[in-house]
């Protein structure tokens, strides 16, 4: 029994190895491709150490150091205040379409499962966001558009109450006089560890990779993502380098096209890597946490019903 769990341990890290692995290199390829020298590049193709290194696609990204910078703040603050409202959003919507006792439940959940299925489109959005809210040139533009709030999450975190938060619970909490404000923030919430970590990373990442909103709805330089300001740049490359702009320029340009564009692939997934190890192990500590507290609701439960059985067994024998 032993050697086969051995064996077992042994092929599960195999696995997690390769998995990691096929994770880790690409990321490591698109790393060295962008310090590769753009001939060298084009000659040899990608490597996993380049032949003559050279940074002169950081260089060309780093012509204005001064936008790039304000590009990740503004990409930090909308990722930070998006994250915070899309969650808490999603957590008000959810916890009442798990509870039973709702009103209009059936209603509700339709409204938000047809969402999924048809929206109105980009032309009537846009008209939306842009004549009635009036929402073009500032920073909501990258908030509030199609990342607020997603149904997807909102049946990810119903389903997660509704199978995860026992009703005796619920029901305990409110024969202890327990308002439904008290009961979401002292009992569901903290059990709701796992599935808010879990929403946290997705709508976060969601917010952080966006240039689409900022594309449609900011023309404002200075309000410009790191995405889009990338992507920008990106743009202006591939017009200089198609000879756009005129034969002459473009035989007196020499742009590292190739690397540029690696280089702007790891400008942007940079900061996502180098944070998410530190909130690694608050998203751990939370899905371990939850785990157990739900094992021992469940052995909890497990021993109050034979506790009742066996009240209902002796009860029948004395009288």
């Amino acid at each position: 029994m032993v050697e086969r769990n051995k064996s077992f341990q042994i092929a599960a890290n195999v696995i997690m190895i390769l998995l990691s692995a096929m994770c880790i290199v690409p990321f490591i390829l698109l790393i060295m491709s962008s310090i590769t020298k753009e001939n060298i590049l084009l000659k040899y193709g990608y490597s996993f150490w380049p032949r003559e290194i050279s940074f002169d696609a950081y260089k060309t990204l780093l012509v204005d150091s001064g936008s790039i910078v304000r590009g990740y703040i503004i990409s930090a603050l909308v990722t930070v205040v998006g994250t915070v409202a899309n969650l808490t959003l999603t957590t008000l919507f959810a916890y009442p379409l798990s509870r039973k006792e709702l009103p209009g439940k059936a209603f509700f959940s339709f409204v938000i499962f047809f969402t999924m299925l048809f929206n109105g489109g980009l032309v009537p959005s846009y008209m939306m966001w842009t004549g009635i809210f009036h929402i073009k040139n500032t920073i909501w533009a990258l908030i509030v558009p199609n990342l607020l709030m997603g149904a997807f999450y909102v049946i990810m975190m119903r389903t997660y109450f509704t199978t995860n938060i026992p009703d005796a619970v619920i029901e305990a909490a409110r024969i202890d006089g327990a308002g439904e404000w008290r009961i979401l923030a002292k009992i569901v919430l903290p059990m709701s560890t796992p599935i808010i970590a879990t929403l946290a990373l997705l709508v976060g990442l969601g917010y952080w990779n966006d240039w689409l909103n900022g594309l449609y709805y900011i023309n404002n330089d200075k309000l410009y993502s790191i995405q889009v300001l990338l992507n920008k740049m990106l743009l202006d490359v591939q017009y200089l380098m198609s000879g756009a702009s005129g034969g002459a320029l473009t035989q007196s340009i020499t742009l590292p096209a190739t690397g540029i564009k690696m280089a702007v692939a790891v400008m942007g997934a940079l900061p996502i890597l180098v944070v998410y190890p530190f909130f690694q192990k608050y998203f751990v500590k939370g899905i371990v946490i939850g785990a157990v507290k739900a094992n021992r609701i469940l052995i909890i439960e497990s021993r109050l019903s034979r506790y009742t059985q066996e009240c209902v067994r002796m009860e029948s024998l004395f009288f």
